[in-house]
């Protein structure tokens, strides 16, 4: 429920205010409207005391104020030069019938004097004391309360901070795959069953990477410099038409071009890393960015270029492959590789650093493999495919040079992993 609470203020103007402002601005009124009403109470107390004083003493002279009210023509300024009575007193005691100044007694005059007496002290005390005025409105406010408050209708229940609300949670969640191609334009196709090496690409374009995912999830892509991006899926154009260039969405540096795309949950697991022979795996979830010109991610030495990311099902039992140009294969074990979130990783596999520096040798595929799968291997127009227990000839360790590949294979186009 909301509430415009428009009121007018101390200060006398029309304002829209918060509660604590409200209540703090009702304070300050009843401070002053308690301690007027409380100087106008010890003005009657005084006035009604002074009173009584005069009274007093025509009762105490009850024989000489009547004698000087029958006898004198003006009474009044007899009563103040005879008794030094003061104008009011004088007023107040020929106000008084004689009858009832005579049934008059000094016990109940004085009982009434001390009463009045011991209300202007409380009074006093009350306005010479800030705290004390407070304690009194707030006796007062607790005595409203229990005269006439009631029990509360509604529950005070203690909850957790309002969060804002993620716009992926109002996304329905379908199953959709997203296909990035090589000039950087994106679309995403319904369901998980799409080839995308199939679709229709524009002139000069063709397919690079893609990722099944669902569409209420993050995709994130990753461009040539390093930095990776996250957009939501749902977001991103159908695959009915050709898409769109992420360069209308994103900030990407000049001559930068997009390399791959990852998606999962945030604690799926990536394999990043250059033709330089280096990379390190990274949490998805650490590739996460609001910011439209990306996130530094991987350092890219001097020369090198990025390879496309490799996703990586379990640290425990999966094999990193990495081929270079040369027909060298090393067989690592995941678990090998850092887990890391940004950085240049450690070597994956020895190239000779004058051949990598003149770009003669380099990484030309990196993969990951598991138990059921095995390695295809393209070398021009020929392949040849490696099952797991050939893998295992391979294996070495992470930095090492690795094995060449037998001859006919060793100028390797690209690598493939498939089930058995």
């Amino acid at each position: 429920m909301r509430i415009n609470m428009n009121m007018i203020g101390l200060n006398g103007r029309p304002q829209v205010k918060d509660l604590r402002t409200i209540l703090t601005e009702w304070l300050e009124f009843r401070l002053v409207t308690v301690r007027r009403r409380l100087e106008y109470r010890l003005d009657k107390v005084n006035r009604r005391h002074h009173l009584l004083e005069g009274l007093l003493i025509a009762f105490l002279n009850l024989d000489e104020v009547i004698r000087i009210i029958r006898t004198e023509d003006k009474p009044k300024p007899e009563l103040m030069k005879r008794f030094e009575l003061t104008e009011e007193q004088a007023d107040y005691i020929l106000d008084t019938r004689l009858r009832q100044l005579a049934r008059l007694e000094e016990m109940k005059i004085k009982a009434e004097q001390e009463e009045l007496a011991r209300e202007r002290d409380s009074i006093e005390k009350i306005l010479g004391s800030a705290q004390r005025l407070r304690g009194l409105i707030k006796k007062e406010i607790q005595a409203d309360a229990q005269k006439y408050g009631d029990d509360r209708r509604s529950r005070m229940v203690e909850r957790t901070p309002a969060q804002a609300m993620d716009e992926t949670e109002l996304v329905p969640s379908e199953p959709v795959t997203v296909v990035l191609s090589t000039n950087g334009w994106v679309r995403v196709a319904k369901g998980h069953d799409v080839d995308p090496a199939e679709m229709n690409y524009k002139s000069g374009d063709e397919f690079a990477s893609a990722a099944r995912c669902r569409s209420n999830e993050l995709v994130v892509f990753l461009d040539s410099t390093g930095r990776t991006y996250a957009v939501p899926a749902h977001s991103l154009p159908s695959a009915r038409g050709l898409g769109e260039p992420l360069t209308g969405r994103l900030k990407p540096e000049d001559g930068a071009r997009f390399v791959g795309v990852m998606s999962g949950d945030p604690d799926s697991l990536y394999l990043l890393a250059s033709d330089s022979g280096y990379g390190f795996i990274t949490r998805l979830g650490d590739l996460y960015t609001r910011n439209k010109s990306g996130k530094a991610v991987l350092s890219i030495p001097s020369g090198a270029r990025l390879l496309p990311p490799v996703p990586v099902r379990s640290l425990a039992d999966n094999l990193i492959v990495a081929v270079t140009t040369d027909g060298y294969m090393l067989v690592i074990t995941a678990a090998d590789l850092p887990l890391m979130s940004r950085g240049k990783g450690n070597k994956i596999i020895n190239i000779p650093s004058a051949k990598l520096k003149n770009r003669e040798e380099y990484v030309v595929a990196i993969a990951c493999v598991q138990d059921s799968e095995q390695l295809i291997i393209h070398a021009g127009k020929q392949h040849k495919t490696i099952k797991t227990d050939e893998l295992k000839e391979f294996v070495g360790e992470r930095g090492r040079r690795g094995r060449k590949l037998p001859r006919g294979y060793q100028k390797i186009f690209s690598i493939k992993v498939q089930l058995s």
